[in-house]
């Protein structure tokens, strides 16, 4: 559908390019017409998140075959780093975007998880929330500078203007390492999409709009680099360090120089779309705003409550009981920050999806017979909380916030499943077994 193609593209002709390039790889089951069919069913954002999530149907029907490894102590921005003599580090993203590039993209286009996690050294197996806790490492790496794919708004050094916590993509990462890694980036926000599990990404408004082929202009530029036209440095023209600039040349310099800062990120932009397109009809983001694929891909920042309520289920204790009141009044108490903590240390997750119907699977909350006012305990695969029993809500928030801050990754050893598992939930031991057990660090 060629009209859905260009519909929003820019005037230039670099990203007509940009666009006609990753679109060519586009398969032909992403064409338009045989993913809408019967869309007046659905209001407009539906039909628009159910044309992404359903495409071919015939190859998301099974879980993933494909392991992957994971190896933390290669990783320098975890605690179980362990540098030694002729190895140096490789974040998880790295590792991971190493073996995702070679697999068959129809292996990736899966409704929960596109592949699974085998952890070297570590005591879990994959069942779902060791490839969410993996998501999770790879955007706090990506966030970090511990991969240089991503970089600070020039307002966030400058500390001016608006979108200071927030990333742009790295204009100077152009090689060929890098650009395979933009391809896994696209792949891993096309599976954010299908699998309904938000990436705890940050990015400017200015990367959302490239991504759905939206026209850049100044305003953009001012939202993420408010000084710009007082520190441009790069020439503009050729020879342009040799040029004066005057009152007559004022308007092709300002276009100009424009136009170099609005365009400095479209190798890397296509690559990413490039990468998307392997999972998604890419073509269709133009369907899109930037808003809406960002809620697509990054869901809310902010951790609801009543979003978690709606979530629940109990067992072993009811909703009246003290403790669940505690419970519910200390999550309250945190800031956004600790209920991000909070999600990831019960699911592996920093983010919940903006449409409560995306989630499919209850957060469940058990009383355990354990010593009074102990520390609680996670399994992620299961969005499980343990909760012992407490003597004052007080102690309760300051145990959970001992876990939260102490506990942000799963089990790294054996230790959880001799030592920490409820003979009632033996049942449900299967592929996985990961807890995030605060206590474990306290030996």
């Amino acid at each position: 559908d060629t009209q859905t193609q260009t519909h929003r593209q820019t005037d230039t002709q670099t990203d007509r390019h940009r666009q006609t390039d990753t679109d060519r790889h586009t398969d032909q089951r992403w064409q338009k017409q045989n993913l809408l069919g019967g869309g007046n069913k659905y209001s407009k954002n539906t039909c628009k998140n159910v044309t992404f999530r359903t495409v071919d149907p015939h190859v998301c029907c099974h879980l993933p075959d494909k392991g992957l490894t994971r190896s933390l102590k290669l990783s320098p921005t975890s605690p179980a780093f362990r540098p030694y003599r002729g190895r140096s580090s490789k974040p998880i993203f790295v590792q991971i975007a190493k073996q995702v590039v070679n697999l068959n993209p129809t292996e990736l286009r899966l409704p929960s998880r596109a592949w699974k996690v085998k952890l070297v050294g570590e005591g879990a197996d994959d069942a779902g929330g060791v490839f969410d806790d993996t998501i999770t490492e790879m955007c706090q790496e990506l966030q970090s500078g511990v991969v240089d794919l991503l970089v600070h708004t020039p307002n966030s050094f400058a500390d001016v203007g608006s979108n200071t916590d927030r990333f742009l993509l790295n204009p100077a990462a152009l090689s060929e390492d890098h650009m395979v890694q933009f391809r896994f980036l696209g792949i891993l926000m096309a599976v954010a999409i299908r699998t309904k599990k938000p990436l705890d990404l940050h990015l400017a408004p200015w990367v959302w709009k490239q991504l759905c082929s939206m026209p850049l202009g100044g305003p953009d530029l001012e939202e993420v680099d408010l000084l710009t036209y007082r520190n441009l440095l790069v020439p503009v023209v050729p020879g342009g360090q040799n040029i004066s600039l005057t009152f007559v040349n004022r308007t092709e310099y300002v276009e100009r120089a424009l136009d170099y800062r609005l365009h400095e990120m479209d190798s890397q932009v296509a690559a990413v779309r490039e990468g998307m397109s392997t999972i998604i009809p890419v073509p269709l983001l133009s369907l899109l705003t930037a808003q809406q694929l960002e809620q697509l891909v990054c869901g809310l920042p902010e951790v609801s409550v009543d979003m978690l309520k709606k979530l629940v289920r109990y067992r072993d204790i009811t909703e009246s009981q003290q403790l669940i009141s505690w419970f519910w009044q200390s999550l309250e108490e945190f800031t956004n920050e600790e209920r991000v903590l909070f999600l990831r240390f019960v699911s592996g997750r920093s983010r919940l999806p903006s449409n409560p119907a995306d989630i499919t699977q209850k957060f469940q909350i058990i009383k355990v017979d354990r010593p009074i006012n102990g520390l609680p305990t996670a399994q992620t695969c299961f969005f499980l909380l343990r909760l012992p029993p407490y003597t004052s809500q007080a102690i309760l928030a300051e145990r959970l916030r001992y876990s939260i801050h102490n506990c942000p990754s799963i089990d790294m050893d054996n230790y959880m499943l001799t030592h920490n598992t409820d003979p009632a939930d033996s049942h449900q031991q299967g592929d996985e077994c990961i807890f995030s057990d605060a206590m474990h660090y306290m030996h």
